[in-house]
């Protein structure tokens, strides 16, 4: 399913993990370290794929099997954290297609960022590692603004850096959460149906402009 865009698009924003990034794998190691501390095996990487959108504690949940209210969630969690932190991309890599999509904006001087609810100590020195620093117009995470994600605060901030009206970006996210964010900021949307898709329903019903199947499919909307 997709729509036309009306109107030149000036920047492409997207969420990080499950948009921009697979970085499943490696989140998921992180909650089988966790699982391997407790004299737990391992669970297949596959199994984490669909939570891995909502952090730690979605990737617990799965792992542990405890809601993040639990006792025993915080010492999991920084324990998860921990380890994550020193094997942020092992596996994490731009999804099928993306570079060529981000390098064809590049050659067309379209703006392309990311803003994210991942922390800015997470997020910078995984787009370091991946050489995405550079070549990233902005980078916006959760704590560097009052609201995360659903609340549109991080993607106005992305504008604001940019000089640029929402009306004149787009914003691509795998999760609900980012189509409302999306909407919320008075921006064009595209739900990215090769994400981890983890909570908020079917992808249909989330409002955006456009559903894509594929990160190759962004080069149409240049």
């Amino acid at each position: 399913m997709s729509s036309t865009i009306p109107g030149p698009v000036r920047a492409i924003l997207f969420d990080l993990d499950g948009t921009l990034v697979d970085t499943a794998p490696d989140l998921g190691h992180a909650a089988n370290f966790v699982r391997g501390s407790l004299g737990l095996a391992p669970l297949p990487l596959a199994d984490y794929r669909p939570v891995a959108s909502a952090g730690a504690r979605g990737l617990l949940g799965k792992a542990l099997g405890i809601p993040a209210d639990h006792s025993d969630f915080p010492k999991h969690r920084d324990a998860f954290l921990e380890y994550y932190r020193a094997n942020l991309s092992h596996e994490s890599c731009l999804f099928p297609e993306m570079d060529e999509a981000l390098r064809e904006m590049e050659r067309r001087g379209v703006l392309w960022g990311v803003v994210t609810n991942k922390p800015a100590w997470l997020t910078r020195p995984l787009m370091a590692e991946l050489c995405l620093d550079t070549r990233s117009a902005v980078t916006i995470s959760a704590d560097e603004v009052p609201r995360p994600k659903p609340a549109p605060d991080s993607i106005h901030k992305a504008c604001e850096i940019l000089g640029l009206a929402p009306a004149d970006c787009v914003y691509v996210g795998d999760d609900r959460r980012d189509i409302d964010a999306g909407r919320a900021a008075g921006m064009r949307t595209i739900a990215a149906d090769w994400g981890y898709l983890g909570e908020g329903g079917p992808i249909q019903g989330w409002g955006a402009d456009a559903i894509l199947q594929t990160p190759g499919e962004l080069i149409r909307w240049l």
